[in-house]
Parts: C-alpha cells; structure tokens; sequence
C-alpha cells in the first residue's frame, strides 16, 4: 500500500505541460492573429486580444474542472470508485488511439474537436472585437475538453480523492501551465516570429505531440485504476 495525500508536484506539472500541447487551441490562436495582423492592427492590440482569448480559455477550463471535482466530491465513495475504473479504462483506451496517431496520423478513428464545430470556430475567430474573442476562447476550451482533456479529467479525479485548498492551488497551477504555449506563441510574433514559421512547427510536431500525450494517458489511465482498487491511496 503506497499512501500519498496529494499527487506530486512533478505529476501534476507533467501532465499539464503535455496537455498543454493543444493543436486545436494553438491553431485558433495563430489563425486569430494572423487576422488581426491582416487587418493591419497594431503589435499592441494583438497582444491585447490574445491575452484575452487565453484568459477566457483558462478560466472556461478552470470552472469546468472545479464543476467536476464539486460533482465527484458529491457521490458516495463506493460510487467514485467504480467511475475511476471505468475513467482509467477510457483514458488508457483514449491512450492507444493517440499512439495510433504518432504511427497513421488521422487514419481510422482519432481524437479531436467534431468537424461541425470546427467551421463554427474558424468563423468565430474572424471577430475580432473583445466580446468575440472572449467568446471565441470559451468556445473553443467547452468544445475541445471533452475530446483532447483526457490528462485533465484524469488529474481532476486524483485530486477528487483528497480536495482541499493545497488540490485547489494545483489545480489552478495546471491551468496556468495548459495556457503557457499560447502565451510563448503571443509573445514570440510580437516579438517578431513570422506565423507560417509557427504554422509549420505545428504540422511537424503533431505527431510527436499524439505520442507524448498518448503515453502520459496510458500512466494516468493505470494510476487511476490503482487508486481506485485501492493499490495506491491518495488519502
């Protein structure tokens, strides 16, 4: 019986740093600055309207995971743990199909945002004033949690097992690290950084992003259904 009260710093930044590799939020990032700068707009305003989109993508992701740790807390703990197995079971299997990936990109069934939302976000992200962007990023982290947030399911239901202020401070950590690569692209074509340098970098990394998330699930997957058989206890 191994027993620890909170998952380690390290798991819980490890996992937000390779979640945070999010093609579908980076890509509506470069595709909303690549707008604003078409407009012409200045350096300024495009830092002033990234931010916002990030902001809103933090904060969508961050009231949905304290939703689901409020309605894990609320069930009965014989209940949690049958939906810890079957969670585990899923993430494991959401694992393999991301690994697929690394080997036939987008062959067969793969995880992602369902086509009839995506023309709804590249129409979104045209607008370009405040209450569009905020919208935009809201959009974009509802649509894109249920079929890219398997690590933060994951986390959210190993917090779930002992939630207190500490769990809180993590969780709120993670949603920082999720959002940093947006921040870094922001900062890095204010800074001078030409978009198809970093459309490119997207399409080349793609793949290697399906593996590290897929093998990062296959651990959080099997972690969650030793705390749940009671192998390992969170406290």
């Amino acid at each position: 019986m191994i027993d620890v009260h909170l998952p380690t710093l390290g798991l819980v930044l490890g996992s937000a740093a390779i979640d945070s590799i999010n093609p579908c939020a980076i890509g509506v990032l470069i595709l909303m600055i690549s707008v604003i700068l078409g407009g012409q707009h200045s350096v300024g305003k495009m830092l002033f309207l990234g931010g916002l989109y990030i902001f809103s993508i933090f904060i969508t992701y961050l009231l949905a995971g304290l939703g689901l740790l409020y309605f894990l807390g609320s069930i009965p703990l014989f209940v949690t743990e049958y939906i810890s197995i079957t969670v585990g079971t899923i993430i494991v299997l959401f694992a393999l199909v991301e690994i697929k990936d690394y080997f036939w990109y987008a062959r067969g069934f793969s995880l992602g945002i369902p086509l009839v939302f995506t023309s709804k976000i590249h129409e979104m992200a045209q607008n370009i004033s405040v209450p569009g962007v905020i919208l935009t990023g809201a959009f974009v982290a509802g649509v894109e949690l249920p079929c890219t947030g398997a690590p933060y399911l994951a986390i959210i239901a190993i917090l779930s097992t002992n939630f207190n202020f500490t769990a809180l401070l993590l969780l709120i950590l993670y949603n920082i690290i999720f959002v940093m690569p947006l921040v870094v692209i922001l900062l890095l074509v204010a800074g001078g950084t030409k978009l198809p340098a970093i459309k490119q970098w997207k399409q080349e990394s793609r793949g290697v992003m399906r593996l590290a998330i897929g093998l990062l699930l296959v651990g959080l997957g099997w972690l969650l259904i030793l705390i749940a058989n009671g192998t390992i206890n969170f406290g």
